[in-house]
């Protein structure tokens, strides 16, 4: 990742919290600045890298509620890839290392921030806080029981307390499980930012993030949080990078060009929409585990079954992302709530090949990327993260139980002082 051996100063005495009301006192502080510096911190489910955005945060009634300071990605090198990507699979990896991973992520996003502060020339002592989310290593959204009880599960890691004492940062992580806590399934968090930014008084808009996992925030006219509905569609980069994995080594199909050279089989592709996820209502999410590596082992077996090449594989997969996010919002939605305006953002935004599809699958729908109306879309869900951790620390809602199903909105993530 190229982030060895730049470990962050620890704080000095006079700088650190040295009691409790001293903590409190902090927190005051910070809730009552009319402006505040924040880092927000995303690694998504491909688990390419850890995106650093460096942001100002505004009132909400500013358009946008936000400026973008600094924005930088830092790849994964092979062997953490590698690491994450194994914890992910089932059976694959101990508890002993996920306890490392966890720790040492922590480092490694620590160390991105110290870096990315370097590189833009920005102080650390101008930074009022970190929110962090996590890398994804399980998402388990299906009530499935565990001593006695049903219960539901989600796990990232990216130890936060390690994120705070390495950069003597204040670090706002592990926002999902509070979700999880209040009934919901902890995903998908960002339409509540979406709701932040993109909410309009005029007209349905939806946003559509197209990571490793799709997911789609539906923002009625003049909407209310409690108007919002999110839910992840299916399948997204996930899916196409393992693909491009097994075939060429590559950790993504790059502007599309292995898709683009490919033909479709419609009739498999019929038969991969009748998925079951499909056919559950939102609000709903779900992870690699369903549209992941696995996945993509099982379409390339199928794939050789029907004498398909490699590039006929992934253009029916690419063709399948596309498709399942245009039906879920033909078929999923009322038409009330059907949207005029869809804004894209997320690495799926970067391949040509599956925006063409997407833009003649919803033909007659306005699409813009997020970069159109202001919003980076590579930084938008590092931005997110900022945006929910001053949530937190002003003792705001987080979550959007129409987007996770939870009972109640309520307050996420845990504070980890430096």
């Amino acid at each position: 990742m190229g982030l060895e051996g730049q470990k962050g100063r620890p704080p000095s005495e006079a700088n650190r919290s040295t009691s409790g009301e001293r903590a409190r006192c902090w927190l005051c502080e910070l809730r009552e600045k009319p402006q505040r510096r924040a880092v927000g911190l995303m690694s998504g489910t491909s688990a390419d890298g850890i995106d650093v955005a460096v942001v100002d945060l505004m009132s909400p009634e500013e358009s946008p509620p936000f400026r973008l300071i600094a924005f930088r990605t830092w790849p994964y090198d092979q062997e953490t890839r590698r690491a994450v990507l194994e914890m992910a699979h089932a059976g694959r990896s101990s508890l002993q290392q996920l306890a490392r991973l966890n720790v040492r992520l922590g480092e490694l996003f620590a160390e991105a921030v110290l870096h990315t502060l370097r590189d833009a020339g920005l102080p650390r002592e101008e930074i009022d806080f970190i929110g962090s989310h996590g890398q994804t290593v399980g998402h388990f959204p299906k009530l499935r029981r565990c001593l006695g009880r049903l219960v539901r599960a989600t796990l990232q890691i990216g130890e936060p307390d390690m994120i705070a004492k390495r950069t003597g940062i204040l670090t706002v992580g592990d926002f999902r499980v509070g979700d999880v806590a209040l009934g919901g399934s902890g995903a998908p968090l960002v339409p509540l930012v979406d709701w932040l930014f993109f909410r309009s008084p005029d007209r349905c808009v939806a946003t559509l993030n197209i990571g490793g996992i799709a997911n789609v925030t539906i923002i009625p006219k003049n909407a209310g949080l409690e108007d919002v509905l999110g839910f992840d569609t299916g399948p997204g980069n996930a899916l196409l990078n393992s693909l491009a994995e097994l075939y060429w080594e590559e950790p993504a199909d790059w502007d599309g060009r292995h898709a683009a050279a490919g033909r479709v089989d419609e009739e498999w592709l019929s038969h991969l929409l009748r998925h079951p996820y499909f056919r559950k209502l939102p609000p709903k999410s779900t992870g690699r585990e369903v549209f992941g590596m696995a996945m993509a082992k099982r379409l390339a077996e199928e794939g050789d079954k029907r004498g398909l090449s490699p590039e006929d594989v992934l253009a029916t997969a690419t063709l399948f992302v596309a498709r399942s996010i245009a039906r879920s919002l033909e078929t999923l939605l009322p038409h009330a709530d059907r949207p005029e305006l869809l804004i894209c953002s997320g690495g799926g935004v970067h391949n040509p090949t599956l925006m063409a599809q997407l833009r003649r699958e919803l033909a007659g729908m306005e699409i813009h990327t997020s970069q159109e109306v202001g919003v980076d879309p590579d930084a938008k869900e590092a931005i997110a993260f900022a945006v929910l951790a001053d949530r937190t620390l002003r003792g705001e809602a987080g979550n959007c139980p129409g987007a996770t199903g939870a009972g109640r909105s309520g307050i996420l993530g845990k504070i980890c002082l430096p």
